[in-house]
């Protein structure tokens, strides 16, 4: 992947220790089925996101990415994007102006002449990962009945 990960992401928490319990009691202390839960949702997630994620060339949605993280007993998900306008796309932008970086104008395919600086409206929000994350409780469940289910309870 390279480079800085997710200068656009969203976090939510799932206290995992609680299913865990959960799941111990229902499945007698299966507590590889609690990863695979959550690994299964943190794709769920990143399927989610990519689906809501605007697209133009594409960059951005198969730049969405799902990491397991485990820490002793606690096994979490990040999902994120490591594209520097994602936040851009996410939460939209307020106008402003665009300036130069190199030399005193700005030129681009189709501009009738170079200017000095362009007066940008701004771009509307089109958020992606919050909605995509926001669903994360509701998809946790939904793999553990898989769970539930694929061991006959």
């Amino acid at each position: 992947m390279g480079g800085r990960l997710f200068n656009a992401s969203a976090t939510t928490r799932i206290d995992t220790r609680a299913y865990e319990r959960g799941l111990r009691r229902i499945l007698g202390g299966m507590s590889d089925d609690v990863k695979t839960a959550v690994v299964r949702t943190g794709s769920d997630i990143q399927n989610k996101a990519r689906e809501l994620c605007p697209v133009d060339t594409g960059r951005l949605r198969s730049s969405i990415v799902a990491r397991t993280e485990t820490h002793g007993r606690s096994v979490g998900v990040v999902i994120g994007t490591n594209v520097s306008y994602a936040a851009d796309v996410e939460y939209g932008t307020k106008p402003h102006v665009i300036l130069p970086k190199n030399g005193k104008a700005l030129f681009w395919p189709g501009a009738r002449h170079p200017v000095a600086k362009v007066n940008h409206p701004g771009t509307r929000a089109q958020p992606f990962m919050r909605p995509a994350v926001a669903m994360a409780e509701q998809l946790l469940r939904q793999n553990i009945a898989r769970i539930r289910v694929g061991r006959g309870r």
